[in-house]
């Protein structure tokens, strides 16, 4: 239900969509007489517009959630590795039968980086199809990881979960650690305060190992390109939204989760 519901209000929530549910509406309520129900509709849709791909709002609200888990210095001995989904190209992959990377690719290129580093380690790749249509991760990334080398008895493969939530319980479920063994957590950077937090809720010690950075900590205020800053707004209002959601549900115990707890 949880699952469905997020679905359903990101629907609705996202930057471009909302601001063009709010111009349907304004045009309804102006076919309607209702001057200013349209003028106001109008005029909160294009602040959204202009504030999500003419500014770094943005930017200045990812930054935050990736500089909260600096990259630690890699332990001399690594038990495994747990690498989340959302990198690769569910909906082509099953169609073409490769291993398509989307935006987020780094997270299963790292993944194989510190597979060859240490050799004798496990890889977990949890993630399960999150679109109707598509494969998860768990099932795409063993063409690519045994591609780049890492052996397929190494792998670790949980493609049941769709949320954060549920890539946390299912893999501790399935791995069992135990006491004394160093796991790595890699996933976004923006994403490691969220997956961090529910890791540790579910009994699993993990070592975050932030990738896929979006920000510098240097932008201006003023930036130039519409698309990459329209993403980079809804990614961040995204997991902001997650954090507020899961701390609500009582799955995490603070709204913006850091080293400390």
């Amino acid at each position: 239900m949880f699952f469905f519901l997020s679905k359903l209000f990101w629907l609705v929530a996202r930057p471009l969509n909302l601001a063009i549910f709010l111009l349907l509406a304004g045009l309804v309520a102006g076919m309607l007489g209702r001057r200013r129900l349209a003028t106001a509709g109008s005029v909160l849709a294009f602040l959204i517009l202009v504030l999500s791909t003419w500014s770094s709002i943005g930017v200045m609200m990812l930054n935050p959630l990736e500089e909260r888990f600096p990259k630690p210095p890699l332990p001399a001995k690594v038990d495994g590795i747990v690498v989340l989904g959302g990198s690769m190209d569910g909906a082509v992959n099953i169609v073409r039968g490769g291993y398509e990377l989307n935006a987020s690719g780094d997270r299963i290129v790292e993944a194989a980086v510190l597979a060859r580093r240490f050799p004798t380690a496990k890889v977990v790749v949890t993630g399960g199809p999150l679109e109707m249509i598509g494969e998860g991760d768990a099932d795409a990334a063993p063409r690519l990881l045994t591609a780049l080398g890492v052996s397929a008895d190494r792998l670790i493969l949980e493609n049941k979960s769709r949320t954060t939530y549920e890539n946390a319980v299912f893999t501790k479920r399935l791995v069992m650690p135990k006491p004394g063994e160093t796991w790595l957590l890699v996933t976004s950077a923006f994403h490691m305060p969220r997956a961090k937090a529910l890791f540790d809720r579910a009994g699993f010690p993990t070592v975050p190992w932030p990738v896929d950075y979006w920000t510098t900590g240097r932008e201006r205020l003023y930036r130039t390109s519409p698309g990459d800053n329209l993403e980079i707004t809804t990614k961040a209002l995204r997991e902001w939204t997650g954090l507020i959601a899961y701390w609500i549900a009582g799955r995490i115990d603070q709204p913006f989760p850091g080293p400390g707890g």
